[in-house]
């Protein structure tokens, strides 16, 4: 675990440094225009050799979808009690979700004309969900429960299968009890391909989301223009504040957690005030590491991205997490505190208060989306949520009389800006203007 003091010279410096894009970003750009740009002039028999080339399987066109009876069927590879605990978390995040669900309006503006709005379900999405290290069944269930509860009518999922062509059982399993019916073995920024620009066999989607590496995030970020992205989340990344009634073992366990997702760029930050601390951290985190399945991914990034901040007061500690905008933002510490903390801080993805919110229940089963801002990104974006997979349009109806309250308005506008075009399309519409 590498380390900063909040009071030290340079900090701000080093802290960038430490939150910017790795140094072979240029060639991720590079690269992921190439796929783009092959993809969208040869379709299939790009994706084809992509698959091959990147996935180690050989297929076709026609396999690269999983059939819908095979989705189904799947679920029998889950216990029962797994299928019940499936279901408990889809309603939960639709119930969570169900609070954003816009409505439409009208009402009247102060000419008295007819104003409002409507909202729609975007009519094809597609939906990224990695695969990796681990059959990420969650973001199955973050991710399509909103596009269902939104009214979205067609909903493509896009998947990496391992190398001999399949996809996990548990992830067929979630993907048939969350309703989706249309599934692709295709990953990496070809699949955002297909998803942007189409081919011969699959449909092009209007709206690209979900989580994805830094190729699939560079990708995402490319085609925007020729399809809506939502918030080009990347690797995982998560902070912790403490004080001094955190403990140390909780620490360990919740850093470690969010280094495991296996990508190799996940960042982890440690903010705390105790001196004392991060040695207590550290003699917990080697007691977990060696139990852990995914223990070498996990101890790199706990050597060579997790970083922990000494910060003089709670007060350095939400400047930089306001800085940062992390991910995920653990507050360990007391109800009064994590108050405090809750109005000081504006850019996390999402906050999760007190020692025992830890933020698996925000990955697995809460009720927010945990398709999150990385990289610096919640200074602007939000987490993923409803009205993503909807479009609004605005509503004007004048009649006769409020169309007169309007007139002087118009008039002066189309003089101040000089388009008398604008201002004769006024004037048309009343009888000494006709």
């Amino acid at each position: 675990m590498k380390s900063l003091q909040f009071e030290r010279r340079g900090f701000w410096k080093r802290l960038e440094r430490f939150a910017s894009d790795p140094p072979d970003q240029g060639v991720i750009r590079g690269r992921v225009a190439g796929i783009l740009a092959d993809v969208r002039e040869r379709g299939d028999d790009a994706l084809i050799e992509y698959t091959k080339r990147f996935d180690g399987f050989a297929t076709t066109a026609r396999k690269l979808r999983i059939d819908a009876d095979e989705l189904a069927a799947s679920r029998k590879a889950l216990h029962p009690a797994q299928r019940r605990h499936l279901r408990e978390a889809i309603k939960a995040v639709r119930e969570f979700h169900k609070q954003g669900l816009p409505r439409n309006w009208t009402a009247r503006n102060p000419h008295g004309a007819l104003v409002g709005e409507r909202w729609y379900p975007v009519q094809r999405v597609g939906i990224y969900i990695p695969a990796g290290n681990v059959p990420l069944v969650s973001t199955a269930v973050m991710t399509t429960t909103l596009a269902r509860l939104a009214g979205v009518p067609s909903i493509a999922v896009f998947t990496p299968a391992g190398k001999d062509g399949r996809l996990s059982r548990q992830m067929m399993a979630g993907l048939s009890l969350c309703g989706v019916e249309e599934v692709y073995r295709l990953g990496g920024a070809q699949a955002v391909a297909a998803m942007a620009f189409g081919t011969s066999t699959i449909p092009r989607v209007e709206k690209i989301m979900g989580p994805g590496n830094a190729y699939v995030a560079e990708a995402q970020r490319q085609v925007f223009g020729h399809v809506g992205v939502d918030l080009l989340p990347g690797p995982s990344e998560a902070m912790l504040i403490a004080d001094e009634s955190a403990r140390p073992r909780w620490l360990a366990a919740d850093l470690l957690a969010q280094a495991e997702h296996g990508s190799g760029r996940e960042r982890v930050y440690f903010l705390y005030h105790d001196e004392e601390q991060p040695a207590s951290v550290r003699k917990e985190v080697k007691r977990i590491l060696p139990g852990l399945r995914h223990r070498e991914a996990v101890d790199r990034i706990w050597r060579d991205r997790t970083l922990a901040i000494h910060c003089p007061d709670l007060k350095a500690a939400a400047e930089v997490a306001n800085f940062i905008a992390p991910e995920h933002l653990e507050l360990h510490v007391g109800k009064a505190a994590a108050n405090d903390l809750t109005r000081r801080i504006r850019t996390a993805g999402a906050i999760l208060r007190g020692h025992e919110t830890a933020t698996v229940l925000g990955d697995f089963t809460a009720g927010p989306s945990h398709t999150l801002p990385t990289g610096r990104t919640g200074r602007f974006f939000s987490g993923l949520k409803i009205t993503d997979f909807m479009r609004r349009s605005s509503i004007v109806e004048y009649d006769e009389r409020s169309l007169a309250r309007a007139r002087d308005v118009v008039a002066t506008f189309a003089e101040l800006e000089d388009l008398d075009a604008h201002g004769l399309s006024m004037e048309v519409r009343f009888p000494e203007g006709a």
